[in-house]
């Protein structure tokens, strides 16, 4: 089987980041860490001018969090730690200098959306349906909710969130401002991203870091919030509830 991994490919003043677990591009504790520091480091790095974040593979974009590692958390200290993990992607994605943008091949569950909520610019296939089940295993996408909120509002949140067995096409993403563009392959999509990219970087640099602390104007009080809300999801996924959900799931 092959092994999990976080790689960074830079050329011409654009890094691609790319994920992927075996497991639907789910999120353990382990890839979240890599990928948090691949954003930190490229952020870093003056000769990115523009990230691309994609997952690998040609269908699923992110399956969300490890469903074996969920049922092996024991305690809310492990809980709130594991969801930290989602919280701190995001964070780095926050305040990271550079222009990000998304590239969605295909379904995007959980914390696979929160992901595409916080790139600067997203780009899908007409594949890439989106769902937040969070709810039906007994907990609720709190970490990941802010940067959804932040995209397509309070009401597209609710709607997704309590309709939690619902995927929702990728036109309805583009149609509430998750996904800037969508494209009928993989391939025409991929295209049009290095085209983007390429074009974005050939930019003044501060310009766009001007431009991307402007995008994320009062967001300054989400290192604290996401801190709560993995809090909340932590203690949530220690109830009777989840744990049965989960069991029945893996079985």
């Amino acid at each position: 089987m092959p092994q999990p991994y976080v790689k960074t490919l830079t050329s011409n003043g654009v890094a691609t980041i790319t994920f992927f677990h075996p497991a639907h591009n789910s999120m353990p504790s382990g890839v979240l860490s890599d990928l948090e520091s691949a954003i930190i480091r490229s952020g870093e790095d003056d000769t990115v001018q523009v990230i691309v974040l994609k997952s690998g593979g040609d269908r699923t974009f992110c399956a969300g969090a490890s469903f074996d590692e969920l049922l092996s958390i024991e305690t809310e200290e492990e809980g709130k730690k594991f969801f930290m993990g989602f919280a701190k992607v995001i964070l780095a994605m926050r305040s990271c200098s550079k222009i990000i943008i998304g590239s969605v091949q295909g379904k995007a569950v959980g914390g696979g959306v929160g992901l595409a909520a916080a790139t600067d610019y997203c780009f899908a296939t007409k594949y890439a349906s989106v769902k937040l089940s969070e709810l039906t295993i007994g907990i609720g996408p709190f970490v990941i909710a802010p940067a959804i909120e932040r995209k397509i509002g309070v009401a597209c949140l609710a709607e997704m969130t309590l309709n939690a067995t619902e995927f929702y096409t990728a036109q309805w993403a583009k149609d509430k401002n998750l996904f800037a563009e969508i494209y009928e392959t993989g391939i025409l999509m991929e295209e049009a991203v290095e085209v983007f990219a390429n074009k974005l970087a050939s930019y003044n640099p501060e310009a766009l870091t001007a431009m991307k602390q402007a995008f994320w104007n009062n967001t300054e009080h989400w290192p604290e919030l996401l801190e709560t809300r993995a809090a909340m999801s932590g203690k949530l996924v220690l109830s009777d509830f989840t744990k049965n959900t989960l069991s029945k799931l893996k079985n």
